[in-house]
């Protein structure tokens, strides 16, 4: 009896200590437990703090990229007096000028990407250039789909006709019988679409010149900046000139979405700007009167 009542004491004695140790655990388990969430808290605090800094996280780090490959990948169009070419195939111009000062300063070379204008923000998406720097409008589609500088020159968007054929031009309700020629993608097809006006959509805007000095359409919708380059007395369109505006604008670079080239750009043009770079190389192409301050 003493024997059983022993077994059964002990029994009991086991199983309060069991018990006991269960508890231990359970203790050290939740303890555990509360250190894993403290940390998973503070963790998720320390990415969230992380995620909020755009500047770090949300930046597309071209600039870094551009000096690692050693060149700046320029796209653009045949659009004097922004970018064309010299009598030896090299690419001048006021926008190609200012691209080069901007190699130097970042210790790349750059390269001149002929692309077709209306693929402009797919060019960029798929990294096949760095930025599009060619007398860009800056319209609301471009300002949506890409980031861009600020604006450094202003324009506007003008209708080219024959010279013998001007007086008879000079308001939107004087055009709405013609045939017009527009760059696709450009801001010449929108003020065409905005305006109701007939128009066949060509490759580049040098061609739309090509098309009215052919006959084959009535006028043409450039940039006035173009227009004053390349029709007139001197010029290789002689015999067209220029005459309704149809609208002001500004141009503007266009970089890839969240890129940081655009913020280095942007101070580029302020230290061109206060420097006289900017109104240097203004002047060589007659544009000094259209840029815009930048400070």
């Amino acid at each position: 009896m003493k024997k059983k009542m022993l077994a059964c004491v002990l029994a009991s004695m086991m199983a309060l200590t069991l018990g006991a140790c269960g508890s231990a655990s359970t203790s050290k388990s939740s303890t555990s437990g509360s250190s894993a969430v403290s940390g998973a808290s503070v963790s998720g605090a320390s990415a969230s703090s992380v995620s909020s800094a755009p500047a770090s996280d949300d930046t597309v780090k071209d600039v870094d990229a551009i000096k690692q490959k050693g060149k700046l990948v320029v796209g653009i169009t045949d659009f004097e007096p922004m970018d064309y070419k010299d009598d030896s195939g090299n690419w001048i111009g006021f926008d190609a000028d200012l691209a080069k000062k901007v190699g130097e300063d970042l210790g790349v070379d750059v390269e001149f990407e002929e692309i077709d204008w209306d693929n402009k923000i797919l060019e960029l998406d798929n990294g096949s250039v760095d930025c599009v720097w060619n007398g860009m409008t800056l319209t609301n589609e471009v300002t949506k789909s890409m980031s861009c500088t600020n604006p450094y020159c202003t324009n506007a968007q003008v209708v080219v006709v024959p010279k013998d054929k001007a007086d008879q031009y000079q308001d939107v309700d004087s055009l709405k019988d013609l045939t017009f020629a527009v760059e696709s993608g450009s801001a010449g097809e929108e003020a065409a679409v905005e305006n109701n006006l007939n128009y066949t959509a060509v490759t580049a805007q040098s061609d739309t010149l090509l098309e009215v000095k052919s006959g084959s359409s009535d006028a043409a919708i450039i940039d006035l900046l173009m227009a004053s380059a390349m029709t007139g007395e001197g010029s290789s369109y002689s015999n067209l000139t220029h005459t309704v505006e149809l609208t002001k604008e500004e141009y503007g670079v266009g970089c890839r979405k969240g890129s940081d080239l655009c913020t280095y750009l942007n101070e580029e043009f302020a230290k061109f700007y206060k420097d006289g770079t900017m109104k240097k190389i203004a002047d060589q192409y007659s544009l000094a009167d259209v840029l815009i301050d930048q400070q």
